[in-house]
């Protein structure tokens, strides 16, 4: 099996690759890209590959307009760090979408569906412009910057100073790296979860996400995980058994 990556982290796609050679036997790297451009010149150019590994968005934009300019039939499977949500919408429009941080699990689920289909009469291509009419509806942008209460002041905080956002009660602060200033949010965790990119922010517990570039120690097992971050919190930061190994899979990528 002959499979090109198009992915323009390369820490992300040598993770990739890893997880192929767990699970899949007989497969070969036919190529790695990592733009719109370069994949394009390389299916214009080459025999095709038997699968594409296509990362939606790259550093020249969304890769469906890969499929766009060659008018490609091989089959596709999307990576993605868009909501899990809006892939539904998609299911039955290529072999599968992946959610990133990507699972050994189902990386080898889809590839069994692909070696299941790919010599049936299923048609495996990608419906292009519905493609782009939902990621352009449902992708989302997340959350830059946060407006914030410090006493009886609004302050402006960038996503990237956050380092943890907390909940005490129903009421919901957010602790800044610099300085360690805690401010008051109108949010709660749970809206907050699905406003901040998941590559940089995890949910710990009911109580806490911590930012990946806060984090300067995580402690203990599985059964017992203490974080520590670049601030003083003043608390114990454990994560939920129920998240420890998603936790642990989401640090490794």
């Amino acid at each position: 099996m002959k499979i090109l990556i198009a992915e323009d982290e390369p820490l992300a796609s040598e993770r990739l690759i890893r997880l192929l050679g767990a699970c899949v036997d007989d497969f070969t790297v036919f190529a790695q890209t990592d733009s719109i451009s370069e994949t394009v010149s390389f299916l214009k150019e080459n025999n095709k590959p038997d699968l594409l590994l296509l990362d939606i968005q790259l550093a020249d934009g969304k890769s469906f307009s890969i499929l766009e300019q060659t008018k490609t039939d091989i089959p596709v499977i999307f990576t993605t760090a868009y909501d899990e949500y809006a892939l539904k919408a998609f299911k039955f429009h290529s072999v599968d979408y992946l959610l990133k941080p990507i699972q050994q699990s189902e990386l080898k689920a889809a590839i069994e569906k692909f070696k299941r289909t790919k010599d049936t009469s299923t048609n495996n291509s990608v419906d292009i412009h519905l493609l782009k009419a939902t990621i352009d509806k449902l992708g989302k942008k997340y959350k830059q910057r946060f407006v914030a209460k410090a006493g009886n002041k609004l302050v402006f905080l960038e996503s990237s100073e956050a380092a943890l956002f907390y909940a005490d009660g129903k009421t919901v602060y957010v602790i800044a790296k610099g300085d360690g200033k805690k401010l008051l949010l109108d949010a709660t965790l749970d809206e907050l979860e699905h406003l901040l990119d998941p590559l940089l922010f995890f949910r710990i517990s009911r109580k806490f996400i911590v930012a990946a570039s806060a984090i300067t120690e995580v402690k203990g097992t599985v059964s017992n995980m203490e974080v520590k971050l670049s601030v003083n919190t003043g608390m114990e930061l454990s994560v939920s058994r129920e998240r420890a190994a998603q936790f642990k899979q989401w640090l490794d990528q």
